[in-house]
C-alpha cells in the first residue's frame, strides 16, 4: 500500500514564488522585474512537472530463516514518466540491517523502463517482520517541485532463534503410554534390559535368559523396560526482564533456550506444549511432529514482554494444557512474584518441575556508592534465598548466564534430580 502527498516546492521554487508575491503586495516594480525570471522559470516548471506514477515491488528470497543468516532482497521500480532524481530509503525494523548495498540511495528512472535493485539483509534478531517499507522522493526536471511517497511493507519474514548448545535432555520422572525414545521406569515389552526373574507359567520361551538359567540351574527370564514418550511443558515467564540499553536481555536468552528445548524434545518423539505466562497468558496444547515445531517457534517469535499489573495465578491456564505426569520445564529470570508463586503452586500440585533461571545479574549495572553496593548485595542474597526456597520444595533450580552453554544448567538439574529423592505432595 502506498501513500502519495501533494507536491512541495523546493527552495528555488519558494524563492520565485516569494519574489512575485512581494511585488504584488508592496507594489514595487523593481521587485516584479527581479521576480520575472523566477516567475518564468516557475511557470515553466509547472508546465513540465508531472506527478510520477511509481510502481514498487519488494520481495525476499526466503520467508523463514535463522537468526544470524543473510537473505537476498530484490526491489523493482518502474515509472510512467522519467524521473531525473529519485531518493530512496528502505526503512528496516530492529533486528534487520543492510549487509550489502546502499541505503539510502539516489538514482534515475527512465520512462517505462523498470529498474531492479538487489540487496543483502543481515538478520541480527529473531522476530516476525514485514519488509519493504519505502520512503521515496522524486523531483521534477527543473527542480522546483518534490513529490514524496510512502510505501508500506508487505513482504513477510520470520526469523527463528538460533539454537543453543545442548548435549542431553532432562528425563521426566514418569512417561506416558505412547511409544517413544524414553525408557520407562515400569517393566514391559521393550528392548532395554530391566531385570531377570524366575520363569513363571505363561512366559514366552524367547524371553528365557539361557546364561542365567545355566548358571543357576533353573529357568530364568529377562525383563525389559518399554520405550515410551513424555509430555514436556515449556513454561516461559514473560512478566519481567532485565536488559542492557540498546542490547539484548533475559527475554531473548529465554526464547532461544525454549526454542532449542522444543526442537530437541520433539526430535525425540515426545509431546511438547508451551505456556507463555506474563502480561498476556498464551499456550499451546502438547503435540508432536514437525508441523507442531513450526507452531511452537512461530508462537515464540510473536511472544513479547507485556506490562500488566493484574495478579495472575496458574488457575487461568486450562487444565488440558498441563497434563498429568508432564515434565514442566520453566525458563524464567525469577524477577516477578506472580511467576514465582505460579511455579510453587505447580510444585504443590505434584507436577514434575524444574527451573532454568535466566540470570539477570549480568544485565544489572555495577554499584558505585556505599549504599548502592549494600543494596546490590542484599538483592543477590534475596535471590539466593529464593533459590533455596525452591530447592526446599523439591524443585531443582539452576542459574544460566549469558555466554554459558545451555547444556551446563541442564546437567546441573540432572545431577540434582539424581541425588534428590522425589516426594509426592
Amino acid at each position: 500500500m502506498s501513500q502519495a502527498v501533494a507536491p512541495k516546492l523546493t527552495a528555488y521554487g519558494t524563492l520565485a514564488a516569494l519574489a512575485l508575491l512581494a511585488a504584488l503586495v508592496l507594489g514595487r516594480a523593481e521587485l516584479a522585474v527581479l521576480g520575472v525570471p523566477f516567475g518564468l522559470a516557475l511557470f515553466a516548471g509547472l508546465a513540465l512537472a508531472r506527478r510520477p506514477r511509481l510502481r514498487v515491488s519488494f520481495s525476499v528470497e526466503h520467508d523463514r530463516l535463522l537468526e544470524g543468516d543473510e537473505v537476498g532482497a530484490v526491489l523493482e521500480l518502474e515509472s510512467d514518466t522519467a524521473i531525473e532524481k529519485l531518493d530512496l530509503l528502505l526503512v528496516l525494523p530492529r533486528g534487520v540491517r543492510i549487509a550489502d548495498g546502499d541505503n539510502p540511495r539516489a538514482l534515475r528512472l527512465a520512462a517505462g523502463h523498470p529498474r531492479t535493485l538487489e540487496l543483502r539483509l543481515a538478520l541480527t534478531r529473531f522476530g516476525g517482520f514485514l519488509l519493504g517499507e519505502l520512503r521515496l522522493r522524486a523531483r521534477d526536471p527543473l527542480g522546483f517541485f518534490v513529490y514524496e511517497q510512502h510505501v508500506d511493507g508487505d513482504a513477510p519474514l520470520r526469523v527463528y532463534p538460533r539454537p543453543e548448545q545442548v548435549r542431553s535432555l532432562l528425563a521426566p520422572l514418569e512417561t506416558q503410554v505412547f511409544a517413544g525414545n524414553q525408557v520407562a521406569r515400569t517393566k514391559g515389552e521393550g528392548i532395554e534390559f530391566a531385570d531377570v526373574r524366575q520363569f513363571a507359567p505363561g512366559d514366552r520361551i524367547r524371553r528365557i535368559n539361557w546364561r542365567a538359567s545355566a548358571r543357576r540351574g533353573s529357568l530364568w527370564v529377562t525383563e525389559s523396560s518399554p520405550e515410551r514418550n513424555a509430555d514436556v511443558i515449556l513454561f516461559l515467564d514473560t512478566f519481567a526482564e532485565a536488559r542492557r540499553v540498546g542490547g539484548e536481555g533475559t527475554f531473548e536468552l529465554g526464547i532461544r533456550a525454549a526454542a532449542t528445548l522444543a526442537a530437541r524434545y520433539l526430535a525425540r518423539r515426545d509431546r511438547v506444549g508451551i505456556v507463555g505466562f506474563g502480561g498476556v497468558v498464551s499456550w499451546l496444547l502438547p503435540a508432536s511432529g514437525v508441523a507442531h515445531l513450526y507452531r511452537i517457534v512461530d508462537a515464540f517469535v510473536q511472544t513479547e514482554i507485556t506490562l500488566n499489573y493484574a495478579w495472575k495465578d496458574i488457575d487461568v491456564i486450562p487444565r488440558g494444557t498441563l497434563p498429568a505426569k508432564a515434565l514442566v520445564l520453566a525458563i524464567s529470570p525469577l524477577l516477578d512474584e506472580r511467576a514465582q508463586a505460579a511455579l510453587l503452586d505447580l510444585r504443590a500440585r505434584g507436577f514434575d518441575l524444574a527451573v532454568v533461571e535466566v540470570s539477570p545479574v549480568p544485565f544489572t549495572a555495577a554499584a558505585s556508592g556505599r549504599d548502592e553496593q549494600l543494596a546490590y548485595r542484599l538483592w543477590l542474597l534475596r535471590r539466593e534465598a529464593l533459590r533455596a526456597r525452591f530447592r526446599r520444595a523439591g524443585v531443582p533450580v539452576t542459574e544460566w548466564r549469558e555466554g554459558v552453554p545451555l547444556a551446563a544448567p541442564l546437567e546441573e538439574i540432572g545431577a540434582f534430580r539424581r541425588s534428590a529423592r522425589f516426594a509426592r505432595v
